[in-house]
């Protein structure tokens, strides 16, 4: 793990798992043990590696620590941070036979994400900020959550989370599922295939599906024109499900009400791009997913697959070769 994830979880880890020896990545990918000597990467044998969300962060060896599983030998399970598992690196490690395992963590935090770009939208709270500045005392009405109609894409752990808190608002949720489990916690439920059928009734689209040849481009020019003239649109899935030109065709002909971008089909976002100047675009940088809870749940989930792994039990949220061809 990385020295960061060492520091904050490491003491807690050696207290639940007797007998576990850590080695912790620094910035500049050197390998150390737990009493401090340096560990080369050539014979480390290193059985389990977990991927905690502060190794995307601006001086973290994140090409190291990946570049370390794909030359290692011994690395028989990875615990990644991510509940995507899209990236070609996942697929290269299923492949090579390591034991892939998403999480869950960052499902809150986008889901609290997804509740605070549609209440910015519904009650136009850029209109109190602006008469704030001016000193001005303005009041207008604005849509309540309540009694709107939202229409979640992809029912896995984000979704889900959406839907409970859309739902605890007083929202209809229509929850859309490849292969519905049953206990989905939504007023309706519905497959890809009829997404076409229960658009012209969503005051809301949330996309939380993953990325697959399947879902790209999931909202193309027809999906747009089936959206009500008032909806918002809002992305936390990736940016492959939505066509860019036909979203900013939609927009320009005012075709649908709005848009909250988290994720694009070029990341970052270029600087000259039109939507940064858009009043109907929300854009975030792929930030959804940064509620600090999300460390602890994320430390939760890997020390419960730990033990799981060492009582050789069944993994949470483990990733087959089946899942990355769907």
């Amino acid at each position: 793990m990385s020295e960061v994830a060492a520091r904050a979880h490491g003491e807690a880890l050696r207290a639940a798992h007797d007998g576990i020896e850590l080695v912790t990545m620094g910035p500049d990918g050197s390998l150390r043990r737990g009493d401090g000597s340096n560990l080369e990467w050539d014979g480390s044998a290193i059985e389990v590696a977990w991927g905690t969300s502060d190794l995307f962060a601006p001086g973290a060896p994140l090409r190291s620590f990946f570049g370390l599983l794909r030359r290692s030998e011994t690395v028989r399970w990875f615990q990644s941070a991510a509940a995507g598992f899209d990236a070609p690196i996942f697929a290269e490690l299923v492949r090579k036979g390591i034991l892939l395992t998403t999480s869950d963590a960052n499902s809150i935090s986008i889901a609290e994400y997804v509740l605070r770009s549609v209440l910015e939208h519904f009650q136009r709270s850029a209109l109190w900020a602006e008469a704030q500045a001016e000193r001005l005392w303005a009041r207008h009405d604005f849509e309540e959550v309540s009694g709107s109609t939202w229409l979640v894409v992809g029912l896995g752990s984000i979704g889900t989370e959406v839907a409970l808190r859309a739902r605890a608002f007083g929202a209809h949720v229509i929850g859309v599922r490849r292969h519905p489990g049953g206990d989905e916690p939504v007023a309706e439920l519905i497959t890809p295939d009829a997404i076409d059928r229960v658009l012209p009734r969503a005051d809301v689209v949330v996309l939380c599906a993953p990325a697959s040849a399947s879902t790209r481009h999931l909202v193309n020019r027809g999906f747009l024109d089936a959206m009500k003239r008032t909806a918002l649109l809002v992305n936390v899935g990736r940016g492959s499900l939505v066509d860019e030109q036909a979203l900013a065709a939609a927009l320009d002909a005012g075709a649908i009400g709005g848009a909250a971008l988290d994720v694009f089909e070029v990341e970052p976002l270029p600087g000259d791009h039109p939507w940064w100047d858009d009043p109907r675009v929300v854009i975030t940088p792929h930030n959804s997913a940064g509620g600090r809870g999300r460390h602890a749940r994320g430390a939760d989930l890997f020390s419960e697959n730990l033990a799981r792994y060492r009582r050789g039990e069944p993994l949470l949220r483990v990733v087959t070769e089946a899942d990355l061809d769907g």
